[in-house]
C-alpha cells in the first residue's frame, strides 16, 4: 500500500470573509500568505501569529492518480481544536478534537487530476471565561495562568492507499488474564467502498489465531469478535514482574487481496477495583502516584527525550502509577508505561464548567480515546471529567476576601463554601458527567471509569469521589492531617491532590516579586502568571517575614517538600484502612510560572523531589504529627508505624525511636517483624511536656533492605 507524508511548510492566512471563497480554490496568489510549518502550532512560529483564528492552511500536492481497485485517504492524526477541510475547492468534512484522528475518502477526486489543493480552515477560538485555555482546547481554571493559544495543524498529515475495505480504528482490550487464559476483545470500525465479502484475520505475535469470513455493507460498518489465549505470559507493574508485551495484528482480505492492517502492541493481565483499592492479576497494590500535567503548553513542540526522562523520574521517585491529568499525552508516554511497568490513570480532557453543546462532542471523543489507549496495558482507569464543580465568577477567594476575614476564618469559609456547592445538584455533575461515564464503559467494559473527580459526599448517598485536599495549603496547618482523616475517612479513600506550590523561579516570576524592590512586589502580576495569591502563602510562609524574595521562595521549596512528605507518609500508615492510593498535585509544571511540580518545566528537579522520593521508599517509617505548638505539662503519645511495599514480610527489623526536649531524654527500640504490603503498628511513645522549649521524636528503622528516618516535633507554650 502507498502512503506519502504531507508534513513540511505550508501556507496560512488569517480568516477574512472577504476572500474566504477564494482560499479554498485551486488557485490563489499567496504573496500575503506566510509560510508555516506543518505540525505545529500558529503560536509557536517566528515570530509568532497571535490571533485566535480561524487561519486558512493551503498546500499543493502531486502524486499519482489512485489506482483502480484501490482507495486513497487524506488523514489528519491531529488538529486543534476544530476545521473545515476542502480539496480542489470540493468540501471534504470537518473535524472536532484534538488528539484522535481524523480519515476523508479523496479516491474520486484524486483521479481528476495530479495536481491537487488541500485547504483547511482551523478554529480554536478562546473560551468563555477570559480566553484562558489549557492545551487541550477545552476550559481551564479560570484562576490559572494565562497559555498560548495551541491551534494549528500540529500532528502529520499524510496520504494513503488501501483496498476496498479500510480499518478506521481498532480497539483491542484484554478482559482478563491469568495464567491459565487470557481473553481479548476487539473491535474494529470497517469502511466499505461497496457491498463485499470479507476475511478478517487476526495475528497474535505473527501466529494466526482466529479467521473471521463477514459481509460488510457500503459504508460504516462495526465489527466485534474475541480471541482466547491459552497459557500467556503476563504484564506486570514494574515491583511485581515483567512488562511481557504481544502485537496483535488485523489483516483484512477481500477476494484474496489484503485490502488494509492495522497493529496494536498490547499486555495480557487484568485489572479489578475493589472501593479505591486496586488489584493487578489478582495482586492487592497500594497505589503511589503524581499527577503527569501537559509536558508543554503546545503538544506539537514536545521534545520525546524530556517526555521519557519524566517517566524515568517517576520510577526513581518509587511512584507506581501517574495520572494523565486533564489531556491526552503524547505517545511516548503510554509507549514508555507500557514498557516500564508504569501504571496510569487516564483523564478524558473535560475540565471545568462545561454547557450544553458539549454532550455530542464529548460523547464521541469518549470512544475516540479508548480507540485510542484501550489497548495500553498501563492504562487501568478511565476519569470522565476532572472538577465539574461550578465555581463562582469572582472565584470563591474574592468573595472571602470581601467578608473582611483573614487567616483560618477565611479557610474554614472557603471550605465550606466548597462544601455547600458540591450539596446543589448541577447539569455537568447530574447529566453530562454520567453519560460520558457510560459512554466510556460501553466502549471499554474492562475497566472502571470515575463520573467526575475532587467532589466531596454529597445528598442523597453521601458518597463523593475521590478528593482534592489542601492541608498544608489553604485548607490549614498539616499538623490538622491525622485529626481530619480520622473525622473524615470518606475523604482519604483516594486523594487525587494534594501538596503545596513553590514559588517559581523563572524570570517572570522574578520580576513579577519586584527583584531588589521585594517590599513592592506586585502581588497582582504574580497571581496572573502562577495562578496563586499572596493570601494563600500567609500562614505557611509569609512574605513579610523574609528580607528578599529569593530567600522567601527557598521557604516556599522547602514547604513544599515538608507537606508532600508529611501527606505521603500520613496516606501510607493508613493504606487500605481506608486509603488505597494518592495522586500529588503535580509530578511536573505545565508553564514557566506553575510550582506544583517536584520538577519545573524545564525538568530541574525542585527540593520536594528528594523529599518525595524519600517518603516512597519501598520501607518507610511513618510517627504520628504533632501540633505546631502544645500547652506545658500537657500528655504527648505519638504512635510509631511502618509501611511496608514488599511482598513478603521483613524478619528481624529495628526501630529505635529518639525523644528530646523532655526532662529527660529517652531512646525506645523495638524489634520485631514487618509484615508484607501493609502498615504494620509498632508501639506508641508517651511523655509529659516540659514547660518550656521543643520536643522532638525521632524513629529510625533499619533493615536488610536500607533504612529510613521520621520526625516530628512540637513547640511548648
Amino acid at each position: 500500500m502507498s502512503s506519502w507524508l504531507l508534513d513540511g511548510v505550508w501556507n496560512a492566512a488569517e480568516v477574512r470573509d472577504e476572500h474566504r471563497s477564494r482560499a479554498i480554490g485551486p488557485s490563489i496568489d499567496h504573496t500575503e500568505w506566510r509560510e508555516i510549518h506543518v505540525p505545529g502550532h500558529w503560536a509557536d512560529v517566528n515570530p509568532p501569529i497571535t490571533t485566535d483564528g480561524p487561519l486558512t492552511y493551503r498546500t499543493t500536492v502531486n502524486t499519482d492518480p489512485t489506482p483502480q481497485g484501490q482507495r486513497r485517504w487524506l488523514t489528519f492524526d491531529g488538529i486543534t481544536y476544530q476545521a473545515d477541510v476542502w480539496l480542489d475547492g470540493a468540501y471534504l468534512g470537518d473535524t472536532e478534537g484534538y488528539f484522535a484522528p481524523h480519515s476523508f475518502d479523496v479516491t474520486d477526486l484524486w483521479r481528476l487530476s495530479t495536481d491537487h489543493v488541500i485547504a483547511v480552515e482551523v478554529h480554536c477560538p478562546p473560551t468563555e471565561e477570559g480566553a484562558r485555555r489549557a492545551i487541550t482546547g477545552v476550559l481551564q481554571d479560570p484562576t490559572g495562568p494565562l497559555t498560548p493559544n495551541p491551534g494549528g495543524i500540529w500532528r502529520s498529515v499524510h496520504l494513503s492507499d488501501t483496498g476496498p475495505v479500510r480499518i478506521n480504528a481498532l480497539r483491542v482490550l484484554c478482559q482478563d488474564a491469568t495464567i491459565e487464559r487470557a481473553h481479548l476483545r476487539l473491535n474494529a470500525q470497517l469502511d466499505s467502498g461497496r457491498s463485499c465479502a470479507a476475511e478478517v484475520q487476526t495475528l497474535v505475535d505473527g501466529r494466526l489465531v482466529a479467521e473471521n469470513r463477514i459481509t460488510v455493507a457500503a459504508g460504516q460498518n462495526e465489527v466485534a469478535w474475541r480471541i482466547d489465549l491459552p497459557q500467556p505470559t503476563l504484564w506486570w507493574p514494574r515491583d511485581l514482574g515483567e512488562q511481557h508485551l504481544v502485537n496483535v495484528e488485523v489483516v483484512v482480505f477481500v477476494d484474496g487481496e489484503m485490502s488494509d492492517s492495522a497493529d496494536r502492541k498490547t499486555g495480557l493481565r487484568e485489572v479489578a477495583w475493589d472501593d479505591w483499592i486496586c488489584s493487578i492479576n489478582g495482586e492487592r497494590i497500594f497505589l503511589k502516584g503524581a499527577n503527569l500535567m501537559p509536558v508543554d503548553v503546545l503538544m506539537g513542540r514536545v521534545d520525546e527525550e524530556h517526555t521519557r526522562r519524566l517517566l524515568d523520574d517517576a520510577v526513581e521517585l518509587g511512584l507506581d502509577m501517574l495520572r494523565v491529568h486533564g489531556h491526552i499525552a503524547p505517545q511516548t508516554v503510554y509507549d514508555a508505561a507500557d514498557e516500564l511497568g508504569l501504571l496510569l490513570m487516564q483523564d478524558f480532557p473535560l475540565q471545568g464548567v462545561q454547557r450544553r453543546h458539549v454532550r455530542q462532542a464529548a460523547l464521541r471523543q469518549s470512544r475516540q480515546m479508548v480507540d485510542l489507549l484501550g489497548h495500553h496495558p498501563s492504562v487501568i482507569s478511565w476519569w470522565a471529567h476532572d472538577e465539574p464543580v461550578a465555581k463562582p465568577a469572582d472565584g470563591s477567594v474574592d468573595q472571602v476576601q470581601t467578608l473582611g476575614l483573614a487567616g483560618r476564618a477565611r479557610e474554614l469559609a472557603t471550605r465550606m463554601q466548597r462544601a455547600v456547592r458540591d450539596q446543589a445538584p448541577t447539569w455537568n455533575r447530574s447529566i453530562l458527567d454520567p453519560l460520558v461515564k457510560r459512554s466510556i464503559e460501553s466502549a471499554d467494559p474492562t475497566r472502571r471509569c470515575v463520573a467526575h473527580s475532587g467532589v466531596l459526599p454529597h445528598l442523597p448517598l453521601l458518597d463523593g469521589t475521590d478528593a482534592h485536599l489542601y492541608i498544608g495549603w489553604t485548607d490549614g496547618p498539616i499538623s490538622l492531617l491525622p485529626r481530619e482523616s480520622a473525622r473524615f475517612p470518606r475523604l482519604f479513600r483516594f486523594v487525587s491532590e494534594f501538596g503545596a506550590p513553590a514559588a517559581s523561579r523563572s524570570p517572570e516570576v522574578s520580576e513579577a516579586l519586584g527583584g531588589a524592590n521585594w517590599p513592592d512586589a506586585d502581588w497582582g502580576a504574580f497571581a496572573e502568571v502562577t495562578g496563586t495569591e499572596r493570601w494563600q502563602y500567609e500562614q505557611s510562609t509569609p512574605p513579610h517575614s523574609f528580607l528578599d524574595h529569593k530567600t522567601w521562595i527557598e521557604s516556599t521549596e522547602r514547604h513544599q517538600g515538608d507537606v508532600i512528605s508529611a501527606w505521603v507518609s500520613h496516606l501510607r500508615r493508613i493504606a487500605y484502612t481506608p486509603t488505597g492510593g494518592f495522586c500529588v498535585r503535580a509530578l511536573n509544571d505545565h508553564t514557566a510560572g506553575s510550582g506544583w511540580g517536584v520538577i519545573d518545566v524545564h525538568g530541574n528537579r525542585r527540593p520536594a523531589f528528594a523529599a518525595l522520593r524519600s517518603a516512597c521508599k519501598p520501607v518507610v517509617v511513618t510517627i504520628d504529627l504533632l501540633p505546631e505548638m502544645t500547652p506545658a505539662n500537657s500528655r504527648l503519645s505519638v504512635a510509631v508505624h511502618v509501611s511496608s511495599d514488599l511482598r513478603h514480610d521483613i524478619v528481624g527489623a529495628i526501630v529505635d525511636v529518639a525523644v528530646s526536649g523532655t526532662d529527660s531524654d529517652q531512646t525506645h527500640r523495638f524489634v520485631g517483624t514487618i509484615e508484607a504490603d501493609a502498615s504494620s503498628y509498632i508501639g506508641t511513645i508517651t511523655v509529659i511536656a516540659p514547660t518550656v522549649g521543643q520536643v522532638s521524636f525521632v524513629a529510625t528503622l533499619s533493615t536488610d533492605y536500607g533504612s529510613s528516618e521520621a520526625m516530628t516535633s512540637t513547640e511548648i507554650r
